[in-house]
């Protein structure tokens, strides 16, 4: 595995643990928001994420009150009817909640596969919630049928009712009101940003497979995201990328074409779930870009050391935020 140089920015690291998070999902930024978080703007009018999930940097983002509006999208449309109801029903979310979390007590395994089955007729966004709830690490899992498949941690009983309740409700407050939300592919929602906005994008396909990930229906080809990205430049639209990384001694997901001249950098995201679950103690580390038209909004130099480096060239300085 070859490393490019980074490039450290001296920017003051964001804590804060009492932000809320609606549900646990494989792949969020929670834990690396107060990373991100210092890259971006003074001045931004809204924050928009392509890939939601469970939408941490926007919640991030709300809570420090570095963004006036939000637009929360994701391909996966139970999961975008889910944050429809956070948003604007948040008290009949909890109470439908509570409900299926004190009827599965006789027999948590069995109650699982039935409320899944019934999520996968009907797609009620409180069943989706339950589902996330009990399902290992937040691993969402679809069918090449788009029947969500994932089997639950028979272990955990999930998330009770009254510590739900008081993430759903603490979620609806920071983003209810000025947020929009949509089900639709990456390219439909970017086309409305300015420059005053950001796009914060966290594609899920990188280190899946190649074409397709199975949280989603359909895969994100890298030649059709690369070229998204050079339109965005033109238009000189800022944005950041949570892309590709290692894991241990593996690396996963292609990098970005130094072509983009984004500024690149890595975070120390800990210790992985996939690592997690096969009991050995590989750290994760993500990369991050930065587009030329935010390193202007920033005052920041555009990383040019990534267009002078040889492809096989040693290792040089590591990693980032410290």
């Amino acid at each position: 595995m070859i490393l490019q140089e980074i490039a450290i920015v001296d920017k003051k690291i964001i804590t804060n643990n009492t932000i809320p998070h609606p549900f646990p999902y494989q792949g969020s930024k929670r834990n690396i928001a107060k990373y991100i978080l210092p890259y971006f703007p003074d001045d931004v009018e809204c924050l928009i994420e392509p890939f939601c999930g469970a939408g941490a940097m926007s919640i991030a983002a709300a809570a420090h009150h570095r963004a006036q509006y939000f637009f929360l999208n994701d391909l996966n449309t139970p999961l975008m009817d889910l944050w429809q109801e956070i948003l604007n029903a948040p008290e009949q979310l909890v109470s439908d909640y509570e409900s299926l979390w004190l009827a599965q007590h006789s027999d948590k395994k069995k109650f699982f596969f039935n409320i899944r089955d019934e999520f996968n007729r009907t797609h009620k966004p409180h069943h989706l919630l339950y589902l996330l709830a009990r399902i290992v690490k937040g691993a969402v899992r679809y069918n090449a049928e788009g029947e969500f498949n994932q089997s639950a941690d028979n272990r955990r009983a999930g998330m009770r009712p009254q510590t739900m309740q008081q993430k759903i409700m603490g979620v609806s407050h920071l983003l209810a009101g000025k947020t929009d939300i949509s089900a639709k592919d990456f390219r439909h929602t970017i086309k409305q940003a300015t420059s005053k906005d950001l796009i914060y994008m966290d594609p899920p396909y990188q280190g899946t497979s190649n074409t397709k990930d199975n949280r989603y229906y359909e895969g994100l080809h890298y030649d059709e995201f690369v070229a998204t990205l050079e339109s965005l430049n033109k238009e000189n639209i800022s944005y950041i990328i949570s892309y590709d990384g290692y894991t241990g001694k593996k690396s996963y997901g292609k990098k970005l074409p130094a072509s983009l001249a984004l500024r690149h950098l890595f975070i120390h995201a800990g210790r992985s779930s996939q690592a997690t679950l096969l009991g050995n103690k590989d750290k994760t580390v993500e990369s991050l870009y930065l587009s030329p038209a935010l390193l202007k909004r920033l005052h920041l130099k555009e990383n040019n050391y990534l267009k002078q480096q040889q492809p096989n060239a040693p290792i040089q300085q590591e990693l980032l935020f410290l």
